[in-house]
């Protein structure tokens, strides 16, 4: 029996597998494009980007001061008051020092150029502000009360010469006034600076107690509290020592000045009494003669 004849129906459907493989890929949407893709980065790295905070104004003076506990505001403004009193001091002796020096060394110039006592006394003037002029005042007025009594020559010289002592060292005296502030703040300022940074310390540690964290952020206003107190501590004592030292050295140097001065005066002084016996020598001889006669 002969084959039936073949029917073409068609070309063949393809199968849905390969339809899906052999589909041509579909268009992107607009905002999933190149552009999306070129700024997706950038969005990562804004997302993780971190903002540090401005360090210096955190840490700076003033804000460390206004975070200050009560007893650190008071220990850093006795410091600043004691560093104005000393520098306020130190200026107004430099002053007064130099002039004293410049006048005791006139002063003593002019007095043993002098020819007698009296002009030498005369050639101090009456400038009060002298180292020699009180220690000359208490010499002439001890002078003028021996004289008046009648008292010996030697007597007058060592009454003349414990005066000038006295003189000397009231002088002294004066000169040296106010320099126990300046000896005070050079010895007690670092310790005032040291009690501030044991307080700032012992701050620290009552907020590390108190937070219970020992972060450098709680650790650090206390430090720095401490550490502000000792360098204006170190700040007060170190000029002051300076000036002490340096004013005591002047201070000595004038005193060299005063003390040869009281000995020009008592070399005078004994010159007058030495001169008042001379004279007297031939006065009581003639008597004797006249006497005689």
């Amino acid at each position: 029996m002969p084959d039936a004849p073949t029917v073409w129906r068609g070309p063949a459907k393809p199968d849905a597998r390969d339809a899906a493989q052999h589909a041509p890929p579909a268009p992107l949407p607009a905002t999933h494009g190149a552009t999306a893709l070129c700024r997706q980065p950038a969005a990562r790295y804004n997302s993780t980007t971190v903002e540090t905070p401005n360090v210096m104004d955190n840490t700076s003076i003033l804000s460390i001061l206004s975070q200050a506990t009560l007893v650190a505001k008071f220990v850093l403004a006795l410091l600043v008051l004691m560093s104005i009193g000393s520098w306020t001091l130190m200026f107004q002796k430099w002053f007064a020092l130099k002039a004293a020096q410049r006048k005791a060394a006139d002063g003593l110039d002019r007095f043993q150029k002098a020819r007698d006592l009296r002009e030498a006394v005369q050639s101090l003037g009456g400038d009060a502000a002298s180292p020699l002029y009180h220690v000359a005042q208490q010499g002439v007025a001890e002078f003028n009360r021996l004289k008046e009594a009648g008292s010996s020559g030697d007597v007058v010289a060592d009454n003349v010469r414990r005066s000038l002592r006295q003189g000397v060292g009231n002088e002294m005296t004066r000169l040296s006034a106010s320099l126990s502030f300046l000896a005070t703040a050079a010895n007690t300022a670092p310790f005032i600076g040291l009690f501030g940074t044991v307080w700032g310390i012992m701050h620290s540690f009552h907020a590390i107690g108190q937070m219970k964290s020992a972060s450098l952020a709680t650790v650090a206003p206390g430090i720095s509290e401490a550490l502000i107190a000792t360098a204006i501590g170190l700040f007060v004592a170190i000029p002051a020592t300076v000036g002490y030292n340096i004013f005591l050295g002047m201070i000595s140097n004038i005193e060299v000045q005063l003390v040869n001065f009281a000995g020009a005066f008592l070399n005078r002084v004994q010159r007058e009494i030495n001169a008042h016996r001379g004279a007297a020598r031939p006065s009581a001889d003639r008597g004797d003669r006249t006497d005689r006669g």
